[in-house]
């Protein structure tokens, strides 16, 4: 099952563009694997200052995840409310399960001047590219694709149908990378996180002019 982006009327993509606020948003997206997380907390660390916007998911939390934390967690039908209800800025159907993220979360964020960090896929980069002014995109890429399968296999979290679903998913993801500002490798950490920092910093002059 590949993602599927599901458009019912007034969809995000179809709805008023956001006004240019005083606040950035930077969206990083990367396939399952890559260490979008284990960079975020990396690039926490290293800049306070940065807020992170926390999405809905209809998955179950993983060993060790915080309800309102790592993602709100939220059920089929309270999914549905959000989303037919307009609450979502982008959603999407992804390895099976719902992600999205809240509009008065991000706009209010916004609206008081910080800078956050949105952690969504490729469907939802493509859904909030044209209605976010002054967004940063960046994308996460692995070393290799061989490292990556090996970074997803000895995560253990996933049964063997999931684990191929989310290979095969990323391989898709990948190919739309040239459609990012910037591209991050990981192969160290603290070196990719660094380097999402510097283009933070020495993206701000384009995004304040727009």
């Amino acid at each position: 099952m590949n993602p599927v982006p599901a458009r019912p009327e007034g969809a995000p993509a179809e709805r008023q563009r956001l006004s240019i606020p005083p606040g950035r948003l930077i969206v990083l997206s990367g396939p399952s694997g890559v260490g979008k997380d284990t960079v975020l907390q990396e690039l926490f660390r290293s800049a306070p200052w940065l807020h992170y916007s926390i999405s809905y998911t209809t998955r179950p939390p993983r060993p060790g995840e915080v309800d309102n934390v790592a993602y709100s967690f939220v059920d089929d039908a309270r999914f549905q409310e959000l989303r037919d209800g307009h609450e979502l800025l982008e959603y999407a159907s992804v390895h099976g399960h719902w992600y999205g993220t809240g509009e008065a979360r991000v706009r209010e964020s916004l609206e008081r001047g910080e800078d956050i960090v949105l952690k969504i896929d490729v469907q939802g980069a493509a859904w909030i590219r044209p209605r976010v002014a002054g967004a940063i995109f960046i994308f996460l890429l692995p070393p290799s694709p061989e490292e990556l399968r090996r970074r997803l296999t000895e995560r253990a979290t996933e049964s063997a149908g999931s684990l191929e679903l989310r290979w095969e998913n990323a391989r898709m993801e990948l190919a739309d990378q040239a459609s990012y500002d910037y591209r991050v490798v990981n192969d160290d950490v603290s070196r990719a996180a660094r380097e999402i920092l510097e283009i933070i910093e020495r993206d701000r002059p384009r995004a304040d002019h727009q």
